[in-house]
C-alpha cells in the first residue's frame, strides 16, 4: 500500500529576505524532508537587519487560502507565526478545529521583530488562556513571555500557561554562555541546553518551530522532537557568518 504523503502547513507572514516566516518555515521542513504548504498573513517591508512596516492580510483572505490548500491536501500539523491580533489567531484556529478537530497547532508569538519593529502592545489574559486551550504547543522567547504574562517572572508565566497547553519556552536572549530552553509538557519540565553561538541569525524562531514541527509529523514525542529541533538550530546558525543561514538536506 502506497504511503501517504505528509504534509506540514506554514501560516505566517512573507519576509522578502527569506530569513523569517513563510520561507524560512517551509526552507526548514523541506530540509527535513518534508513538503510545505504555506499560507501568508502579512507582507513585511523587512530585509534581514531593517524592518520597515507590515500590511496585514485580510482576515477573509487568509481563511480563503486555508479552504482551496485544506480542499486538497491532508494536513495534521500546523504552524502559527505572524498574526495581525489575537482575534485573526483565534478565528483562524477555530477554522482549522471545524476542519479537523484532531489538527495540532503550534504558535511561534511573534510580538516584534529581530530589528525591534513592535506587532502587539497589550496582551489580554482571557485571550492568551482562550488561544492556548486550543493549541498543542507554544514557543515564546523569554521577551515573549515577559510580553505576554509582565507580573511573572519568565519559568513562572511558562509553567502557569502550561496548564493550558505545551510550552517551550526559549532562552537564547538570557545570559550566560548556554542557550537554555525548558519544555514544559503537562506536569513535566525537561531542559535543554547548548553552547551559545558567537553569530547571530535572523528567524531562528521561526526555523526552531519548523523544525520541531517537522519531527513531531515524522512521530517523535514532543520531548525529542524539541531537542531535535534545537540541535537543528544550532546547526542552522553555525551555517554562515552572515545574518541569514543555510538550510542543508
Amino acid at each position: 500500500m502506497k504511503e501517504e504523503k505528509v504534509y506540514l502547513l506554514s501560516i505566517a507572514g512573507f519576509d522578502p529576505s527569506g530569513g523569517a516566516g513563510i520561507l524560512a518555515d517551509i526552507k526548514t521542513f523541506e530540509a527535513n524532508k518534508i513538503h510545505g504548504l504555506g499560507v501568508c498573513t502579512a507582507i513585511t517591508f523587512q530585509n534581514d537587519a531593517e524592518f520597515e512596516g507590515v500590511n496585514w492580510v485580510k482576515e477573509e483572505d487568509i481563511i480563503r487560502q486555508l479552504e482551496v490548500l485544506l480542499k486538497k491536501f491532508s494536513v495534521k500539523w500546523v504552524k502559527i507565526g505572524l498574526i495581525e491580533n489575537f482575534t485573526v489567531l483565534k478565528n483562524i484556529i477555530l477554522f482549522l478545529k471545524k476542519h479537523d478537530p484532531e489538527i495540532n497547532i503550534i504558535w511561534d508569538p511573534i510580538l516584534r521583530a529581530s530589528a525591534g519593529f513592535v506587532f502587539h502592545n497589550k496582551v489580554e489574559r482571557k485571550e492568551l488562556i482562550d488561544t492556548c486551550i486550543d493549541i498543542y504547543l507554544i514557543t515564546p522567547n523569554l521577551i515573549e513571555i515577559k510580553k505576554l504574562i509582565p507580573e511573572m517572572d519568565e519559568e513562572s508565566a511558562a509553567e502557569f500557561l502550561s496548564h493550558y497547553c505545551n510550552v517551550l519556552l526559549k532562552g537564547g536572549h538570557g545570559t550566560g554562555d548556554m542557550a537554555r530552553d525548558i519544555l514544559f509538557e503537562q506536569k513535566q519540565k525537561s531542559l535543554f541546553e547548548a553552547e551559545k553561538v558567537k553569530a547571530h541569525k535572523h528567524g531562528t524562531g521561526c526555523v526552531l518551530s519548523s523544525a520541531i514541527l517537522s519531527n513531531l509529523a515524522k512521530g517523535y514525542e514532543l520531548k525529542d522532537a524539541c531537542k531535535e529541533g534545537k540541535e537543528y538550530v544550532t546547526d542552522f546558525i553555525k551555517s554562515d557568518n552572515s545574518l541569514l543561514g543555510f538550510h542543508y538536506v
